[in-house]
């Protein structure tokens, strides 16, 4: 999880930010079916993050589900999500969160072609580029169209997961503040302890 910066200060009104930014994930990965558990989740500043989410694979993952990689959107989603829907207002918290996920849904598009739409078909043949040394560059072999539908399914990927995420909390508010204000209280939570509070908050429904 990267060394704590403890000469890190953060303001009581950005604890509370990452605290539900963080429970935000925390409570999608344990809600969403066959997601990587959750480990431990803190709100102690760790490298860049102000705080971190930590799930570990039961075994070691040589192959991804298209619903596996949908389901990491949804989490990746809910740390912004929870923000929005407790604060009313968005930070720059969700930054690295909004790249994974545009990112992972470009792969799902463009790699592994997991797009109804589009096929099973790759698209931007990768080539090495002679004056970069051994860096692959992307080249386009495909119509401005086709451009269009790529960028169109990359959106409908991430944003069917920020409104599925939308939902989830929505329905789980009460786990959610149950989770951000343990966080607030010790700062880091294992995965026991997460297990008991979402058994004591509420009962575990997930909405298709």
């Amino acid at each position: 999880m990267g060394a704590e910066r403890k000469s890190m200060i953060l303001t009581d009104e950005e604890k509370r930010v990452t605290a539900y930014h963080e429970a935000g994930h925390a409570l999608m990965a344990k809600l969403l079916p066959g997601t990587d558990p959750v480990h431990k989740v803190t709100i102690i500043p760790r490298g860049r993050a102000l705080g971190v989410t930590m799930q570990l694979p039961t075994d070691d993952r040589h192959n991804y589900s298209k619903e596996f990689l949908y389901n990491t959107l949804a989490i990746l989603m809910g740390g912004r999500v929870a923000e929005e829907l407790v604060f009313k207002h968005v930070t720059t918290g969700a930054g690295n969160d909004l790249e994974r996920a545009t990112d992972l849904a470009r792969k799902m598009v463009c790699e592994w072609g997991m797009s109804e739409k589009l096929g099973p078909l790759t698209f931007g043949q990768k080539e090495e580029a002679v004056f970069l040394g051994r860096d692959i560059a992307s080249r386009r072999d495909f119509s401005d169209e086709v451009a269009l539908e790529i960028d169109l399914e990359i959106k409908r990927f991430v944003t069917e997961n920020y409104e599925r995420a939308k939902r989830v909390l929505t329905e789980q508010m009460t786990s959610l503040k149950a989770l951000a204000e343990a966080l607030l209280e010790k700062e880091v939570l294992d995965a026991p302890e997460i297990d008991q509070i979402l058994l004591q908050s509420s009962s575990q429904t997930v909405p298709a």
